[in-house]
């Protein structure tokens, strides 16, 4: 039978750098690229403990010069991009650098868009919103979680409706990625859990998208297979360097599916207590995670029946529906083990922001990609449930 016109892109960086010392090669990437002067961006945390001094040291060695941002947001905002690159143009960069995890990659994506476009941030909202490419743009991870080194979407918190904007273009994916699991070896557990949640999010949810398709399952399986076994690994022992390196390739994965599959449900939600409330974005993603599975399972029964079994789960004699379940079951386990809160209410989100959670989630562009459709009073039903 022949198939209808069904075109998948795949978007990656053009170069990945992986495993231990990749960061060393980030000089002589920069220069390779062009770089003279970069911009590292980065959060004030990671600043604070020397790391973006050390970055900077090792782009001076190569004949780069650098300067340091440090107003990298957890959630970042419209307010830091337009600081960022504020300080790009005054200092006369023509390379980006991003040191840490999504917030600071997001950033840097922002001010990228910035940088060699016309307008604010908000007017990018939306997909392919700007006609200039970004700068070169290095992006150096420091957790195993969010993919943003690896995708083509920032989101950033539009700070006067506390809406998250989604700026989503082949344009804004990282030139290069950085994957060195040294730099991880200092993430504390706490932290550890909620990004490796946040990879598990991203693995599951990218393989019952609607945009799925034989490269991103296979990347969003093998992304779930290796979480499983190593991300309680990596947060008992956070100097565990293989656990580390597992889960950077982990992440790595599951951000290439998500990126080119897409998301649902469960980040459509996660963006609001995170833009609203300020709350992590991998708590908030680990917490829905199992709720969202749960709505979407009448949807694509089979391909949670597959999660199940890369996730361990021996679903010998029981229906696709019972393996389903049993695989939200570990999930739910999963979440407990590496010391996720059980519900919202534990991070502070109260039944009264509902209405308000729920009536933006249900304009997030991630819901498109969802395998079910979605009702605002699903979202609601969902939030009070998640609690």
């Amino acid at each position: 039978m022949a198939l209808a016109d069904q075109v998948f892109n795949f978007l990656i960086p053009s170069v990945s750098k992986m495993g231990v010392g990749a960061v060393k090669q980030l000089g002589a990437t920069a220069k390779f690229l062009g770089g003279k002067k970069a911009l590292i961006v980065t959060d004030k945390g990671l600043f604070d403990l020397g790391i973006a001094d050390k970055i900077a040291e090792l782009l001076k060695a190569d004949g780069v010069e650098a300067v340091i941002f440090s107003g990298a947001e957890p959630n970042p905002t419209d307010l830091n991009v337009r600081q960022g690159v504020k300080i790009y143009k005054e200092s006369g960069c023509n390379i980006l650098v991003s040191l840490g995890g999504g917030s600071s990659h997001d950033c840097t994506k922002g001010i990228g868009v910035m940088a060699n476009n016309d307008g604010d941030i908000r007017d990018f909202a939306g997909i392919d919103t700007f006609a200039n490419p970004l700068p070169p743009f290095i992006a150096i991870n420091t957790t195993a979680g969010t993919g943003s080194e690896v995708t083509s979407f920032a989101v950033i918190t539009n700070t006067d409706i506390h809406v998250k904007m989604i700026v989503a273009s082949a344009r804004i994916t990282p030139t290069v990625a950085i994957n060195d699991p040294t730099m991880m070896v200092g993430l504390p557990a706490a932290l550890t859990a909620a990004t490796g949640m946040d990879a598990l999010t991203h693995a599951i949810e990218a393989y019952v998208a609607n945009l799925a398709n034989p490269v991103t399952d296979s990347l969003a399986l093998g992304a779930i297979k290796l979480i499983v076994e190593w991300l309680p690994q990596a947060v008992a022992n956070g100097e565990n360097l293989v656990a580390r390196d597992k889960m950077a390739y982990a992440e790595y994965m599951a951000g290439a599916a998500f990126n080119n599959a897409g998301v649902g449900i469960v980040h459509a939600m996660a963006h609001q207590p995170g833009a609203l409330l300020n709350k992590p974005h991998g708590v908030c993603n680990a917490i829905l995670l199992p709720h969202g599975c749960a709505f979407n399972l009448i949807a694509c029964p089979q391909k949670f029946a597959d999660v199940a079994v890369a996730m361990g789960v021996n679903t010998d004699g029981l229906s696709t529906m019972e393996a389903g379940e049993k695989g939200i079951e570990a999930i739910r386990k999963l979440s407990k083990d590496v010391g996720i809160p059980a519900g919202l209410g534990e991070i502070g989100v109260q039944e009264s922001d509902i209405e308000r959670l729920a009536d933006n989630a249900i304009k997030d562009l991630c819901c498109f990609f969802n395998p079910r459709k979605i009702k605002l009073e699903d979202l609601k039903r969902i939030f009070k449930e998640a609690l």
